[in-house]
């Protein structure tokens, strides 16, 4: 999977990247910046991160998901990781990886219906 493959799409006040099934570590790393750039241009609140397709993750990857929420929630925003496979929380879990106050959601419907329930509270989304 390549690095052009990513894509973030500003949907209202969010912002929606789907990760490729299968992602390098190159993939990754731009998936981290591609994110953190559309945040500063877009001045958005909420990012919904898409992990459906995914169905392994390694070490590096699941790091680079914990800190690009970390980032996005220094820049203001909040995250909510979309359709996280059993497997995969599995793995995070077996990492001992702190996953801190990220929001999860069954999929992007919800996760879309979570950021904008926060909006509604007067939380910046």
């Amino acid at each position: 999977m390549s690095a052009e493959s990513i894509s973030v799409i500003k949907l209202r006040g969010l912002l929606l990247v789907t990760v490729p099934a299968d992602p390098d570590d190159r993939t990754v790393s731009a998936l981290q910046e591609r994110v953190l750039e559309a945040m500063a241009e877009h001045e958005s609140g909420g990012l919904v991160l898409d992990i459906s397709t995914v169905q392994t993750l390694d070490s590096f990857f699941a790091r680079t998901v914990v800190e690009t929420v970390q980032m996005v929630s220094l820049m203001g925003g909040r995250t909510v990781l979309a359709g996280m496979r059993a497997n995969v929380a599995v793995t995070v879990t077996q990492l001992g990886l702190s996953m801190g106050n990220t929001l999860t959601a069954l999929d992007v419907d919800r996760a879309i219906d979570m950021l904008n329930a926060e909006a509604s509270k007067g939380l910046r989304v």
